[in-house]
């Protein structure tokens, strides 16, 4: 199979299903946002390939499962209203996200400032990531009433898990954390 289809070359490309929508189609913006949440996140653990510390390879499988998972969450923006959706989050999705925010924010020191996002080179990516899901999820709220609710939540649990993985790998690997000059 081609890589190219010239399908899209006037500015249309196809949802799930085939309806051809514009490329700037909010739910195209959407579930790329998605795309693009997903591939920061592949950057951040690839700065973490030469690293080892306690605790990596659980960051590893969590998020092997949250990219697989924002796929789906990008399958369901890119399908229509009124279309059965082939892969669905669950709730208990939402709840592991907020397990392992839980798990990992007690090892950190507690917040008592703001902090610059930065620090280690995968720290640094996570909190790219971050900005990311944000956008993702305003985009998913744009689309209004017809998104699953547990769309919205997954992007907003995620942007806080991203958050503390960049806090809790620039912990271990001894980056520190830059705050806001008063």
């Amino acid at each position: 199979m081609k890589i190219y289809t010239k399908t899209g070359d006037k500015g249309t490309t196809s949802l799930i299903y085939g309806q051809r929508v514009a490329k700037n189609d909010m739910r195209v913006e959407a579930y790329g946002t998605c795309d693009e949440t997903n591939s920061m996140i592949g950057l951040a653990l690839s700065h973490l390939n030469n690293e080892n510390f306690k605790g990596k390879e659980i960051i590893e499988n969590a998020y092997h499962k949250i990219q697989t998972n924002l796929f789906h969450v990008g399958a369901e923006l890119a399908t229509p209203n009124g279309k059965e959706v082939k892969w669905s989050l669950k709730s208990s999705d939402v709840e592991e996200l907020e397990k392992q925010i839980d798990d990992w924010d007690t090892a950190l020191p507690g917040l008592t400032n703001f902090i610059l996002p930065g620090g280690h080179p995968a720290g640094a990516a996570f909190h790219v990531a971050r900005t990311i899901a944000r956008r993702a999820e305003r985009c998913a709220v744009t689309l209004g009433e017809d998104v699953n609710p547990l769309v919205l939540a997954y992007l907003n649990r995620l942007s806080d898990l991203l958050f503390v993985t960049a806090r809790y790998v620039n912990h271990q690997l001894g980056a520190t954390e830059k705050t806001l000059h008063s």
